[in-house]
């Protein structure tokens, strides 16, 4: 028989143990990842999708968490690059123990990185990738918050028949999978409106000169510039366009919508009269009033898919809560069966992981470097 005292320790060890474990199990984390490209040439987006993530964290937490628990984020820097979003998207499964991610930024990330993520069984939501592939591969936990380039490109195709009544159209993109496949999207449209590209040519990401390139475009004589691809490439092409005396109108994709473009262009001088489409203006609705101005508060502001990271991880917030738990499967069950209240409005997505409304509008850059909706 123990001696009382050796009892009392044990009885005492046992007490403070089960407490611990007690504290352990009503404060753990739900550990959501956030991946994009947080450094290298579209480091500004990775930054939107990280600042829109830990605002909406902070606010979720501060209203009590998912189920009581806290929301801890853990960041993947893929710098837009497939091998390392699939380095990425293990790491969070494997080492972070991440029971949802919301990202990646660029649909050639996404794609391979979203196979891991179905594999472990976690739900994942991009905040930007529109490259239809995303959710046509029947993985039942990918879903995306934007839209897709097959409605964007329809957009873009209209409005340079309908409101530009313009046919001489240059078709260029990056050869990355968002980018020439948002241009094959607009080419498909404008040649189902009737109207054949006058030169269709691809560029390398990461290159600045593209001054040879401009010399074709300029011989083909083209009235419009339609470019598939992202701010790094657009802003070099449109100031050399410039540069070669070119006043052919330049139009892309939500690939530019950052304030960045004017930076990597050399000036708003440059930039100025450049279209885009986009999602109609998150910062216009009323439902995120409270959160964007909390943002400005702080100094920030919420451009691009700031906003759309942000209702991300309340759409991941309220598929935890309606099921009371994180299990992927089910939330993904649970979002395609329910609406959910976001700082975007309310949200519905269709059974391939795809909202059911999509809302591209087109938008225009000032001569202060700052882009509206027309």
């Amino acid at each position: 028989m123990p001696h009382k005292k050796t009892f009392k320790k044990g009885i005492l060890a046992f007490a403070v143990a089960s407490a611990m474990s007690m504290t352990s199990v009503a404060f753990a984390d739900v550990v959501i990842g956030v991946a994009g490209p947080m450094t290298g040439g579209n480091a500004a987006f990775g930054e939107q999708l990280w600042k829109g993530a830990e605002q909406a964290a902070a606010d979720i937490n501060a209203a009590g968490g998912i189920n009581g628990e806290q929301i801890k984020l853990v960041k993947g820097d893929d710098a837009c690059e497939p091998k390392q979003a699939v380095a990425v998207a293990n790491r969070l499964v494997d080492s972070d123990k991440a029971v949802a991610v919301i990202g990646h930024f660029c649909s050639s990330s996404t794609i391979p990185a979203s196979e891991v993520y179905d594999e472990a069984g976690i739900i994942s939501i991009t905040p930007a990738s529109t490259n239809p592939t995303v959710t046509e591969r029947g993985l039942s936990g990918e879903f995306r918050i934007c839209g897709r380039d097959d409605q964007q490109g329809v957009v873009a195709g209209d409005y340079i028949v309908d409101k530009l009544k313009l046919s001489k159209v240059a078709i260029i993109h990056d050869k990355d999978t968002y980018g020439q496949g948002l241009a094959d999207a607009t080419k498909a449209q404008l040649n189902k409106r009737g109207v054949k590209e006058v030169l269709y040519e691809g560029l390398t990401r990461g290159e600045k000169d593209f001054n040879a390139l401009v010399t074709k475009i300029r011989s083909a004589g083209a009235e419009v510039v339609y470019f598939g691809g992202l701010h790094a490439e657009a802003g070099p092409l449109v100031r050399q366009l410039r540069e070669q005396g070119s006043t052919a109108l330049f139009i892309s994709g939500d690939g530019i919508v950052t304030d960045e473009l004017v930076t990597t262009a050399g000036g708003a001088q440059y930039t100025k009269g450049v279209l885009m489409t986009f999602g109609a203006d998150p910062r216009n609705i009323a439902d995120g009033k409270p959160v964007i101005e909390k943002f400005r508060a702080n100094g920030y502001e919420p451009e691009g898919y700031t906003l759309y990271s942000y209702a991300a991880l309340q759409a991941v917030a309220a598929a935890f809560t309606g099921i009371k738990g994180t299990d992927g499967a089910k939330a993904s069950a649970w979002l395609k069966a329910n609406p959910v209240k976001t700082v975007m409005g309310s949200k519905e997505w269709d059974k391939k992981g795809d909202l059911k409304v999509s809302d591209y509008v087109m938008y225009e850059w000032d001569d202060k470097g700052k882009y509206h909706q027309q």
